[in-house]
């Protein structure tokens, strides 16, 4: 019976396990020494070696023959594990045994002693799938197992696991596997299979697992069912996606502005059912990698790329701008967004292209920033040429000033003569008046009262007439 390359090519070592040397290490010593903890949690993305890890551990601890806390893989117990055939090693999958029964069932048999192996091992599987009275159930036996019995979770989102049975384990965070030990895992498998990889294809390969070596190891097997010898060519075929030609391609296209052929490629995309939402993030990495080396050209060990890609990059980054490309990231994942509640995906990929291609169509901040960035890159380009470039002359702006119209010769009309004594008295006088009347003693009894508010005013006198 045929089986899946990750399923043979599982590693049964800890030394076999690729990217998490510090873990597999901790791991290690641990048996070695016969320090292991009682419940231990594996957390991290897909594809990274949780469970892997948790079988290799199991074999470990109950392996007679151990040397250096690695098991031999000779003896029934490492072959039982690895067939899944020993009693005492238990998988669990939480996301179909969640419930409260399950656990009270794993309680009850937890108390007998292991029939051949050291240690009654338990592997629950997306651990935070379980119900709340299913971990409140667990929480006991966790935290005073008996002497025999070990627990190994193992969870993609350690936020939904209690924080009480966090307490009482060991926490291992698995990391994303870097692009270069994928690839070098991938040439191993194909070494074996009898293949040819080559090198680029590994490394796209490599990209399109984003770190799990699960993903990678499963579009492998899927290229070597069509063809022994796998190339980039064959990769893009096989998963779908436009590949990094195809990319440069269309960046060059918005870089020019090429409206029409924008529009032609996205119509072939779409006449050859190509995923157009997995299209726009592709580009959006791309630009991200554009990004990276625009901002500084020391961040090449960031891209997950060949020798020759890199080239291609620096050489597509020199006629870009940075706000060109962080414009560009934030109209495709606008675009993104609108494409996910959307029945028409092709008119947002043609909209959104259009927009790089002439920031003259869109009137956000970053598109006037953009305009702006051009108009200095052209200018700093004309003076590198020689040509001056310079504002327009005094002169040319009175030539072009219309001149104003001639001050009528018409005499104002005069104001009327008033003689000096007049002026005087009619500037004196009232200062005058205010100074004698302030001089002169004010008689209380001759001062009149100050007028009653309107609501104290008496009521008028009853004339004895009906009101209309």
């Amino acid at each position: 019976m045929y089986l899946a390359l990750y399923r043979k090519y599982r590693p049964t070592r800890f030394a076999d396990v690729a990217g998490q040397q510090a873990i597999t290490e901790t791991l290690r010593r641990q048996v070695a020494e016969g320090k292991t903890a009682h419940s231990y949690l594996f957390t991290g993305s897909r594809g990274t070696g949780k469970t892997t890890c948790a079988k290799i551990l199991a074999k470990a601890v109950n392996c007679p023959n151990a040397k250096d806390g690695e098991p031999c893989l000779e003896c029934d117990i490492c072959k039982g594990i690895d067939n899944g055939t020993l009693l005492d090693v238990v998988e669990m999958d939480a996301a179909s045994n969640n419930g409260v029964d399950q656990v009270r069932l794993l309680k009850e048999e937890a108390v007998y002693t292991p029939a051949q192996s050291r240690y009654r091992v338990y592997i629950i599987d997306e651990v935070h799938m379980m119900s709340v009275a299913a971990f409140n159930a667990l929480l006991k036996i966790m935290e005073e197992p008996p002497a025999h019995v070990k627990f190994i979770l193992a969870t993609t989102e350690v936020h939904k696991v209690p924080a009480t049975i966090l307490s009482r384990c060991q926490r291992f965070d698995f990391k994303r596997i870097q692009p270069e030990d994928i690839a070098g895992r991938l040439g191993y498998i194909a070494g074996q299979e009898q293949a040819v990889l080559d090198p680029d294809a590994a490394f796209l390969l490599a990209k399109l697992a984003d770190g799990g070596m699960r993903d990678a190891v499963s579009m492998l097997d899927q290229c070597l069912t069509v063809d022994s010898h796998v190339t980039t060519q064959l990769v893009t075929e096989i998963t779908g996606i436009t590949g990094s030609d195809y990319l440069f391609s269309i960046t060059g296209q918005i870089l020019a502005g090429d409206k029409g052929g924008l529009l032609k490629q996205v119509d072939a995309l779409y006449r050859s059912s190509k995923d157009l939402t997995r299209f726009l993030m592709e580009l959006v990495q791309h630009l991200r990698s554009l990004m990276l080396l625009k901002a500084d050209p020391g961040c090449e060990s960031l891209l997950v790329c060949s020798a020759q890609e890199l080239e291609q990059y620096r050489a597509q980054a020199a006629q870009t701008s940075l706000p060109f490309l962080l414009r560009g990231i934030t109209v495709l994942q606008q675009a993104l967004d609108s494409m996910a509640t959307s029945p028409d995906k092709k008119l947002w990929v043609e909209m959104a292209l259009l927009k790089l291609s002439d920031a003259k169509l869109e009137d956000s901040s970053q598109a006037l920033l953009q305009r702006l960035d051009a108009l200095e890159r052209q200018v700093a380009q004309l003076a590198q040429t020689g040509v001056r470039v310079s504002a327009a002359p005094e002169v040319a702006a009175r030539e072009t000033t219309p001149a104003p119209e001639p001050v009528s010769e018409k005499p104002a009309p005069k104001a009327p003569e008033v003689s000096p004594e007049k002026e005087r008295e009619a500037t004196l006088s009232p200062p005058a008046e205010q100074a004698v009347q302030a001089q002169l003693p004010v008689d209380p009894l001759l001062e009149e009262p100050p007028a009653a508010p309107p609501e104290f005013a008496p009521p008028p006198e009853d004339s004895g007439e009906i009101p209309p």
